[in-house]
């Protein structure tokens, strides 16, 4: 495997308008890099591509690409083929590093989106760049979807009784920072890199509690059974073989009873349990702060 440059200095970034990207962008421009931000337009043209990251004398190549929907047509041109794409781009311009932005959830994959990620990392560790995956926990954005509902005066929904799931949140800010400080760096060339945020590991409930305190009212929840989302992905995959659209909502129904059972923690291969203790923290951006700033803004 080829090394990365101990010091890089041109950086080019997929998915920068993105919301990890997009903080990984200011933190690339604080940090004073030349960045080239690429664009949809061209990560769909490989020569296109080629040409803008050896124009660029580009050394490490980030991608915080993601599909949006997580279906499987979507996921496998984006998760996959385009950061293919883009992995071959870089060895044609002579990058020496490769950097990507995955998810701690490919651990366990029962999603399309996840087969995508993880067949992506198998070409990456096998192409003989040198490479660095990161899998972060739970984001906050996917923890802030319920304070105008609290704001409102309306219930917590939760999952069961709101312990099935634990996490440990990672900010936007801590995850840039994290990423790009694998840039040059040996001791992180190489590896797989699970990470979440400052602990401890958040229940679903406790998200819902501490978002309640930060508002300054009484916690009420609401509890929905994940086998709802079962049911519906078994009749709308009825359909699936005959529609596109009962396809993709057929594996939304999927995903959310995935994330509404699945905690997103490193698991355990001697237990086959997921472990908090197991997975690694960093950056000091709580989620109880985040909270008081979205209530504080909204």
């Amino acid at each position: 495997m080829s090394r990365a440059s101990p010091t890089p200095r041109r950086a080019a970034l997929a998915g920068a308008t993105g919301t990890i990207g997009a903080a990984v962008l200011r933190q690339l421009e604080l940090e004073g890099y030349s960045v080239t931000p690429l664009g949809r337009a061209v990560l769909a043209d490989r020569a296109a591509l080629t040409v803008a990251l050896a124009e660029a004398q580009t050394e490490v190549v980030i991608s915080c690409i993601a599909s949006r929907s997580g279906v499987p047509k979507d996921t496998q041109a984006v998760d996959y083929q385009a950061n293919c794409d883009l992995l071959a781009a870089a060895q044609a311009a002579g990058a020496g590093h490769f950097i990507l932005l995955s998810a701690i959830c490919v651990q366990k994959p029962l999603l399309a989106f996840q087969h995508a990620k993880l067949a992506f990392e198998a070409a990456l560790t096998a192409s003989g760049i040198a490479y660095t995956i990161i899998r972060p926990t739970a984001f906050f954005k996917s923890l802030s979807g319920q304070v105008k509902r609290v704001q409102a005066g309306k219930p917590f929904l939760i999952f069961g009784d709101g312990n099935l799931t634990r996490c440990k949140p990672i900010s936007d800010r801590d995850l840039a920072r994290f990423i790009t400080s694998a840039i040059g760096n040996a001791e992180m060339a190489g590896k797989i890199l699970p990470i979440g945020g400052p602990g401890p590991a958040l229940s679903l409930r406790e998200a819902g509690e501490m978002l309640f305190e930060a508002a300054g009212k009484p916690a009420r929840f609401k509890s929905i059974s994940p086998r709802l989302f079962t049911a519906a992905a078994k009749v709308l995959g009825l359909g699936a073989p005959f529609s596109d659209w009962f396809a993709e909502k057929a594996e939304y129904a999927r995903i959310a009873h995935y994330y509404a059972t699945e905690s997103m923690l490193v698991l355990d291969p001697a237990t086959g349990e997921y472990s908090a203790e197991l997975t690694p923290e960093f950056g000091e951006d709580t989620l109880e702060a985040h909270y008081r700033a979205l209530l504080v803004r909204n």
